[in-house]
Parts: structure tokens; C-alpha cells; sequence
């Protein structure tokens, strides 16, 4: 047991690391949605697309953490996984219902893959992964860290995707200032009676990030 775990060693070293730094970052992003005047967003927009990439982080942390610990039997350790499979599923089950129940964004199909479907599989790797984990389980060992590694592309991806979108309408709004400036200026004496502010698309255009 301690050498298949010792084997695994360095890449939860690797995974568990990232997972926390990126965790960390993810809290710089909702400050700069929170401070961005290009967007508007509500609590359920957020628990959907927001708060479960933090969410994915916590579970690769502790997933390695549970693996790193010197476990006199891997059942213990297989229980601990499992029990955050499920916990993981019944918060996608959640984030699910938010994401159906928010109206400030219309999710596509790239959202509901990454945002639901891939961490259902990664939490359900973990669930089976850690229920059949034993002494000579390698196949578990294996779903286990596939099922992690996901979990921080995940985040990565969906973190991205946050930050992108939230430049775009920062552009968006700065370019719609500039030309509510352009329209009101004074052209040969006459001063123009444009519209003094802009409109701002708050929608993404087709192939764009996902949103907050």
C-alpha cells in the first residue's frame, strides 16, 4: 500500500499545489467581476459559473491531501475518496439547478459540457475510483488521478473563460463610451444631438467565453 502510494507521490505534489495556487487566483477573478462596470450579474449566475471552479479546486486539494496522509489501510482512504465523489455529484446536482434557474445568461452546449457534464464524470471517477480502491487497485489509483487532473482543467478552462469575457465588455463599454463622446462633440459650430451613452451588449457573441 505505502509503495503504491509513494509512487503517486510527486503527482499529487504537482496537482494538490496547483489546485490551491489556482484556487487563490480564483478569488483575484471575482474581484474583477465584482469591480467591473461591463457586466451585471446575480447570486445565481454566480454560483454557476463562478464559485464551483473554486469549488473543484478545494475537492483536487483535499482528494490529494487524503492520498498524501500515511493510511494504515487503503480502505479508509477509498471511503474518504468516495464520500467526496458523492459530495461532488449532489453539488453539481445544485449547480445544475442554478444554471437552469438564472435568466441573465443563456448557456450553450460548450457551457453545459464544462460546466456540468466533465465534473460530473471526474466526480463520479472518484466515487467508483475510491469504493473499489484497495491494496492492488491500480486501475483506482489511476481513475482517481485522471479524475483530479480534470477537475483542474476544469477550473482552468472555466476560469478563462470568466476573464475573457469580462475584457470584452470592458472593451465593449469603453468603445461605446468613446463613441457617445464622438456623437455629442461639435462638428463645423453645431454641436450633434447624439445619444449621450451608448448601449452595451451584455450577451456573448456566438463561439465567445463563457460568463459570470
Amino acid at each position: 500500500m505505502h509503495e503504491a502510494l509513494e509512487a503517486w507521490a510527486n503527482f499529487y505534489v504537482i496537482v494538490g499545489s496547483s489546485a490551491g495556487a489556482l484556487a487563490g487566483l480564483q478569488f483575484v477573478v471575482l474581484t474583477l467581476v465584482a469591480q467591473s462596470n461591463a457586466i451585471r450579474g446575480s447570486r445565481d449566475t454566480v454560483a454557476a459559473f463562478g464559485s464551483p471552479n473554486v469549488v473543484h479546486f478545494c475537492a483536487v486539494l483535499l482528494v490529494a491531501a487524503i492520498l498524501s496522509a500515511p493510511w494504515s489501510t487503503m480502505l479508509r482512504a477509498g471511503a474518504l475518496v468516495a464520500v467526496c465523489g458523492v459530495a461532488g455529484l449532489v453539488y453539481c446536482a445544485a449547480v445544475l439547478r442554478r444554471a437552469r434557474r438564472q435568466s441573465l445568461y443563456q448557456p450553450v452546449l460548450e457551457d453545459w459540457i464544462w460546466h456540468n457534464a466533465m465534473p460530473m464524470l471526474a466526480y463520479s471517477a472518484l466515487l467508483v475510483g475510491g469504493a473499489v480502491l484497495g491494496p492492488s487497485s491500480t486501475g483506482a489509483l489511476f481513475a482517481i488521478g485522471g479524475a483530479t487532473l480534470l477537475l483542474v482543467f476544469v477550473g482552468i478552462h472555466n476560469a478563462w473563460d470568466t476573464v475573457t469575457y469580462v475584457a470584452l465588455q470592458e472593451v465593449q463599454r469603453r468603445e461605446a463610451n468613446a463613441a457617445s463622446g464622438a456623437a455629442g462633440s461639435p462638428a463645423n459650430g453645431v454641436r450633434s444631438p447624439g445619444p449621450s451613452a451608448a448601449p452595451v451588449a451584455t450577451t456573448e457573441p456566438p463561439g465567445g467565453p463563457d460568463v459570470l
